[in-house]
């Protein structure tokens, strides 16, 4: 009788494994909580292939961008404090003129809605740069500036790489291409804090605070040897991305 009895429960328990192993009633990645859940439950299906909670949210910065900045631009261009700020500013109008209207034209198509009017912070900006006057004008013009198209640059870069909807993979070159000429330009003033910048990075950071050794004083390291192709190797690059430009140039 024992001995039947410890079959008995040596056989449920092997039906038991394989039921687990073959059978089993969710996959990890589908639990709720995890990312492939959350990737699921925040996407929406179009015709350009599926629509994230990330890639909205892209969107919306997008347009908020062009709300705050192209004002902002349009300021520095009517005070003309400067040859420099006045071009900074006439990129921003340009830029976010060509994106504004490439954002709204996305999300017509995607039915998504924008909003219409800058959020608090960019508010609390626009009003900063109002009441300024002469150096400070200028200084927190190409500062406030310039951080924010940091910040920007990161986030194209993340849905650039991890969307997978053509129409946000797309709207995010054009803002890539953009926003990079506005970093340059605003940098072009000569009034940009890079030990502010970088200090306010390195709060953020999670990379270690050593990285690679520093060389030694006065020490002279060996030369990088120069990568050269196989003879057989034949790569085209892709065309410039194009944008319309106003004939605008750095100053």
């Amino acid at each position: 009788m024992r001995s039947l009895t410890g079959t008995g429960l040596i056989v449920v328990a092997l039906t038991a494994t394989i039921a687990a192993i073959l059978f089993p009633i969710w996959s990890y990645d589908d639990r709720s909580g995890t990312t492939q859940a959350n990737l699921r439950a925040g996407s929406v299906p179009t015709p350009w292939g599926p629509l994230s909670a990330a890639d909205r949210d892209f969107i919306v910065r997008v347009r908020l961008a062009g709300l705050w900045e192209l004002p902002a631009g349009q300021q520095a261009v009517d005070r003309a404090p400067t040859v420099a700020i006045t071009a900074a500013g006439e990129h921003l109008v340009e830029g976010h003129t060509y994106l504004d209207a490439r954002v709204r034209e996305v999300a017509a198509r995607l039915h998504m809605e924008l909003p219409n009017q800058p959020n608090t912070q960019q508010q609390r900006w626009l009003r900063e740069f109002t009441a300024a006057r002469g150096q400070e004008y200028e200084t927190r013009f190409a500062n406030i500036l310039r951080r924010a198209h940091g910040k920007v640059f990161s986030l194209v870069a993340d849905i650039r790489n991890s969307t997978r909807n053509t129409l946000v993979r797309a709207l995010a070159d054009d803002a890539n291409t953009t926003v990079l000429d506005h970093i340059k330009i605003l940098e072009a003033t000569g009034l940009v804090d890079f030990d502010a910048i970088a200090a306010e990075a390195a709060g953020t950071g999670t990379a270690s605070p050593t990285g690679p050794r520093p060389p030694a004083p006065g020490a002279t390291p060996p030369a990088a040897e120069a990568v050269t192709p196989t003879p057989t190797s034949s790569f085209s690059f892709p065309p410039a991305a194009s944008r319309p430009r106003a004939g605008v140039t750095n100053p």
